[in-house]
């Protein structure tokens, strides 16, 4: 054998080996890559809230072997710039970037792209919220539009609603045969016949000061039917039946547990337990139905688990089996709870909301006892008010007649 024709073969050898070992390396599987577990509320007390994951851009769910990435070279990552409204539907996550359109994460296809019906008489311009009905349609608000667009399960245009230049629509949420709109230009809610597409009723824009809306932003429906909506200029959650009657509120305007700065986002649970997210505080608190604070979990920051400018939260019971992998162990998972951050290195963040296995946990009845409780003690031991210090002073005589 010659020289030439040995160093052909050793060079094809070498080739050979290098091709098989990107293969093998493309082809071996270590599993999702797990975030350290963070639960809220941090041990030592009974965990609720367990942070899984967050999506971010295209490297967060497209696969690209190590054979492809020394063939063509790594992919450009694509990314969520300013999210707002996200929904979570037959394995897809579909976001609101208002900078850029809606996205969408396939679970199931591991892709990220453009939401393919925002095209033609289905344009989008600043989409900021999304909702979709059992039956898969979607309803995508659109401010600088000036209409809510309606897409069918297979992502293609039906319809929009609403008249362009007169009211701004912020969210929308279907119920029964009505769309409920918030109008965050007007005051009010907007309620929509969905098939004629007639305003057939107004919320929120007249009555008593107590009765009326500032600014609403978000839409919720509990399991009773009584729509929530969030109002970031009455800095409260505010219930009402669906003719309209105001119902209740939640919270008010500070900076206590409880209170709101900026309410944003809000969802609720089987079991009426209200999910509320606050862009001041970088947070969400979950109420009990009579409007009473449970916990609450985030905060702000760039570690797992944090949020930063948190903006939308949606409540999610048919997609478990996509996250699965990232569940510590012994931890039950009931539901999922998914919030966006419009800024900071996660965009959309995937929470898990259940219990240790084996644990014993209060009741809601019990842990309000526990918290009230607590509270006394707090009050007992903080100092008396400077007025509360000083000695009464004795009551003036009385004037003569």
């Amino acid at each position: 054998m010659s020289r030439k024709t040995a160093l052909a073969l050793a060079s094809g050898r070498c080739l050979s080996l290098a091709v098989s070992a990107f293969l093998t390396a493309s082809c071996s599987s270590s599993g999702p890559k797990r975030e350290p577990a963070v639960f809220f509320p941090p041990s030592p007390e009974p965990p609720r809230v367990q942070y899984l994951r967050s999506f971010t851009g295209s490297k967060d769910i497209e696969e690209q072997s190590s054979f492809s990435k020394f063939v063509v070279g790594e992919k450009q990552e694509l990314k969520v710039d300013k999210p707002y409204g996200v929904a979570l539907f037959e394995g897809r996550i579909y976001v609101c970037d208002t900078n850029s359109g809606v996205v969408v994460f396939d679970l199931k296809a591991k892709t990220f792209e453009r939401y393919k019906g925002a095209v033609g008489p289905g344009a989008l311009q600043q989409p900021v919220n999304i909702a979709i009905s059992p039956d898969g349609t979607k309803y995508v608000s659109d401010p600088a539009r000036g209409q809510v667009v309606a897409f069918d399960r297979d992502d293609a245009y039906v319809r929009a609603y609403g008249d362009s230049g007169s009211w701004r629509p912020v969210d929308a949420v279907p119920y029964e045969d009505r769309l409920y709109v918030a109008d965050s230009g007007n005051g009010a809610v907007r309620v929509f016949d969905r098939k004629s597409g007639e305003v057939v009723r107004l919320i929120g824009d007249k009555g008593e000061p107590e009765e009326r809306l500032a600014r609403p932003t978000n839409l919720a429906f509990d399991d009773k039917g009584y729509l929530y909506v969030s109002d970031v200029g009455r800095f409260q959650v505010v219930k009402f039946d669906r003719d309209g009657h105001l119902r209740g509120t939640v919270g008010k305007l500070g900076d206590n547990l409880g209170h709101f700065a900026r309410p944003k986002g809000i969802a609720l649970d089987r079991d009426g337990h209200l999910f509320a997210v606050d862009a001041a505080f970088n947070n969400v608190q979950v109420f009990n139905r009579d409007g009473r604070l449970l916990m609450f979990f985030g905060g702000g920051g760039e570690k797992p688990g944090n949020l930063v400018l948190p903006a939308k939260v949606s409540i999610d019971y048919d997609n478990l089996k996509y996250f699965t992998p990232y569940v510590a162990p012994g931890f039950e998972v009931r539901f999922l709870v998914l919030v966006t951050s419009q800024f900071g290195p996660r965009r959309v963040d995937v929470y898990a909301y259940g219990q240790e296995k084996g644990r014993k946990y209060p009741t809601d009845e019990e842990l309000l006892k526990l918290i009230d409780e607590l509270r006394k003690k707090e009050l007992a031991k903080a100092p008396p008010p400077d007025d509360a210090a000083k000695p009464a002073e004795p009551p003036a005589p009385p004037k003569a007649p």
